[in-house]
């Protein structure tokens, strides 16, 4: 009888970038600048998009800044077992 085999599906951590506050800030600020620019394009309501830009933008920057909070904080805990293990 084979030994049962099990997949692994999560993804391996990435290293943490140097800045991933401001990196995330600035993407999403893109993105809000995609939105306007395509309310603009469309002939849409300028000044909706601008609102409506505004309000993803903080809440994806807000929504970034909790979870990489929550990396550091596990990273920043674990690192203390990991220098034990290999003393």
């Amino acid at each position: 009888m084979t030994k049962q085999r099990y997949l692994r599906w999560g993804l391996p951590e990435q290293p943490l970038p140097k800045h991933p506050y401001r990196d995330s800030i600035v993407v999403y600020g893109f993105f809000a600048l995609l939105v306007v620019l395509l309310a603009w394009v469309t002939g849409g309501s300028v000044e909706r998009g601008i609102v409506v830009a505004a309000a993803v933008w903080v809440a994806a920057s807000l929504w970034s800044i909790v979870r990489w909070r929550e990396r550091l904080r596990r990273e920043t805990a674990a690192r203390p077992l990991e220098e034990e293990l290999e003393s």
